[in-house]
């Protein structure tokens, strides 16, 4: 009687291991095997981590394997059981693999396909097409579209993290618990006995050093001995956290009405201003974003305030960008005067916190919590309600959509919902990063996520002219890395546009994203349809440059960039200076966060800062979803291609009082997960 030899392989989290009754049963295209029970109570198999293996024997030869069925009974309590994959070893030697990677929930029934990607015109057997239609169906039913704020993309419709979906929860809930993280922050930064001081100024800069952690040769202690620094206050918008709004200045705008003879001394060519506008080196940065939005009123002791400034920038004969000019207002006049460096020292270093406060709001709602993870979210949900676990296009991206919904999730059950954590501390708490989101869905298009063309739009492409913008530099690498592996594996399965075309499952992925997460706007660029190879590939490398670098470049320079407090206030509390001549260095310490306000936000950015415990960054793919050959050729190639960018930051990195590395593959990771 023919005998199959069948491996089963448990994961290794914690809890993933179960003592339920498991039985399986074979499929092939000549019959199905009898359901044989695998495991049973107190046998100690499919232990944590544990791979074990079993006779299955058949009376007569099933034929082809086509599917696997895996069912769980419940012995005595709910035990869920994460199941890596089953090999299958056939009567004539052949291995089969069937990948999983999913918990195995309740008393359920799971169908696994083996391990080879198939199209849908792949499928020719009625078993597999219903098996692959069943599977979409489901999931729809799991992963359902919900407005979260009107004008928002759709994000999950999930109450709180404990809704979802147990496949992509975080294996512990408290890990990602941001109260209990931000609190942790505080603890391990000690700086826990300020955190309620609330109203208590500091009484000076160097009383800001009380809770700011010391840690030799980083970038935190670097700002904060050269934050005051024009220099530094450039460099930011180039390399800093939010290095996504400085642009190259083609006319000074009506609203912004400098003069040759304000900047004159700050210019270095003897050009006038627009000659040097002309030469191109001249560069704005516009906050106009931030013009109307409500300021943080959940704490009737504390008025705070916003600003939308407008900053005009110089690169100077070192090709180093620097501070020229800088408006705190929209609308010119006599009561928003144009600060210069030449002003007196507290008027130009005041206007430039005010721009660091700024920048530091459109960085959180917009850079950060938009344009990476809210985008990110609709990709995870379409690919979940759209792509079965066995279209290469899920085997590829599943992996860059680890944890992205429970994280968003989390954030809107502690974070930035009514009463979160994000009012404590920001002054555009309590609804304002709202509005903000709801203003700046009009700029999400998508050449704004492709990276080559984000940086011609705003004129900032060319390294001979701005020879230090290393996030654009490594972005660029990182960028084409992600670009030639997805032609690789686009090349593998679809060979031809015709082929795209006719795929009626990446169709509906791309048109779950144009109608839900972009809402259907036209205006936004997105393709309601996908008719090419190449702008397949360009497509999925925003999807996994989006998830991946994107995020990393602006998430994890958190703490470096803003731990320092007068370099990025979370808040203001005072109003923008109307006149010159007036400030003073007691009322910058009265603008600036108090006490409890900077130890939230330092929390904050220090958790927001740190990798996951179980990190899996760029290229590192433990979960074998591709058993094919070719693709597993392709992964090797991207990881060396990664390697080649990782040996090349190192080596401009050395000796570099402030390097670069963000966009190193080794840290970024794969998903945004924090």
């Amino acid at each position: 009687m023919p005998s199959y030899t069948v491996t089963v392989a448990t994961g290794s989290q914690w809890f993933a291991g179960t003592d339920d009754y498991v039985y399986l049963s074979l499929e092939g295209t000549e019959g199905c095997s009898e359901r044989h029970l695998l495991d049973k109570p107190f046998y100690n198999d499919f232990e944590r981590g544990a791979v074990d293996s079993y006779d299955v024997t058949v009376e007569e030869d099933l034929g082809e394997i086509q599917l696997i069925k895996i069912e769980k009974r419940k012995y005595w309590y709910q035990d869920d059981w994460y199941l890596k994959y089953i090999t299958v070893k056939t009567p004539v030697g052949d291995y089969l693999e069937f990948p999983c990677y999913r918990w195995i929930t309740d008393e359920k029934e799971i169908v696994l396909r083996d391990g080879r990607a198939k199209l849908p015109r792949d499928d020719k057997t009625q078993i597999l097409k219903q098996h692959r239609r069943k599977e979409l169906e489901t999931r729809q039913k799991m992963y359902r579209w919900k407005e979260w704020h009107p004008g928002f993309p759709l994000s999950i419709d999930a109450h709180s993290h404990s809704d979802l979906p147990r496949d992509i929860q975080f294996d512990n809930e408290k890990g990602i618990d941001f109260i209990l993280n931000y609190s942790k922050a505080m603890e391990n930064l000690y700086v826990n006995r300020f955190m309620h001081m609330f109203q208590s100024s500091w009484s000076d800069f160097a009383d800001f050093e009380k809770i700011f952690v010391r840690i030799s040769n980083t970038i935190s202690e670097y700002v904060m001995q050269h934050w005051k620094e024009d220099f530094m206050f450039g460099y930011q918008f180039l390399n800093g956290c939010n290095p996504v709004l400085i642009r190259r200045c083609t006319e000074i705008p009506k609203k912004l009405p400098v003069t040759i003879d304000m900047v004159e001394c700050s210019l270095e060519r003897n050009l006038t201003l627009e000659e040097e506008v002309k030469q191109g080196n001249i560069f704005i940065v516009d906050y106009e974003l931030l013009d109307g939005v409500d300021a943080n009123k959940t704490d009737p002791c504390t008025i705070q305030y916003l600003a939308a400034p407008i900053c005009l920038l110089y690169k100077n004969l070192e090709s180093k960008i620097v501070p020229i000019a800088i408006q705190l207002g929209q609308q010119p006049g006599p009561d928003n005067p144009i600060f210069l460096p030449s002003d007196a020292t507290y008027d130009w270093l005041l206007a430039k916190i005010w721009v660091r406060s700024s920048d530091f709001h459109v960085h959180q709602t917009v850079t950060h919590l938009l344009r990476t993870h809210l985008v990110s979210e609709v990709f995870s949900i379409a690919m979940f309600r759209q792509l079965p676990a066995v279209h290469p296009l899920f085997k590829l991206l599943v992996p860059h959509m680890r944890f992205t919904i429970a994280i968003n999730t989390k954030a809107r059950e502690q974070l930035i919902c009514e009463c979160g954590l994000f009012d404590k501390a920001n002054a555009t708490g309590g609804g304002g990063h709202v509005q903000m989101v709801q203003k700046a869905m009009k700029d999400l298009t998508y050449s704004s996520l492709c990276f080559p063309e984000e940086m011609k739009a705003r004129g900032m492409e060319s390294k001979e002219d701005i020879p230090y913008y290393y996030y654009r530099d490594d972005g660029i690498k990182v960028w084409e890395a992600i670009k030639s592996f997805a032609e690789d594996v686009i090349h593998i399965y679809y060979e031809s546009d015709e082929v795209v075309c006719e795929d009626v499952e990446l169709q509906a992925f791309v048109k779950d994203i144009y109608v839900y997460g972009m809402r259907g706007v036209k205006a936004s660029g997105f393709p309601k349809m996908i008719r090419t190879r190449e702008k397949l590939a360009e497509y999925l490398t925003v999807i996994i440059f989006t998830t991946s670098a994107q995020h990393a470049a602006v998430n994890f320079g958190q703490y470096d960039w803003c731990s320092w407090i007068p370099n990025a206030p979370p808040t203001m509390r005072c109003p923008p200076p109307t006149e010159k001549g007036t400030v003073t260095i007691e009322q910058i310490v009265e603008s600036l966060p108090d006490r409890g306000r900077s130890c939230w936000h330092l929390g904050a950015v220090w958790a927001l800062s740190q990798f996951q415990d179980t990190e899996l960054f760029l290229g590192m793919y433990p979960d074998e979803h591709f058993v094919e050959k070719p693709v597993k050729e392709a992964m090797a190639k991207f990881r060396k291609n990664l390697d080649e960018i990782i040996s090349a930051i190192t080596e401009r990195n050395k000796n570099k009082k402030l390097p670069y590395y963000y966009l190193s593959p080794d840290r970024v990771p794969n998903s945004v997960a924090v």
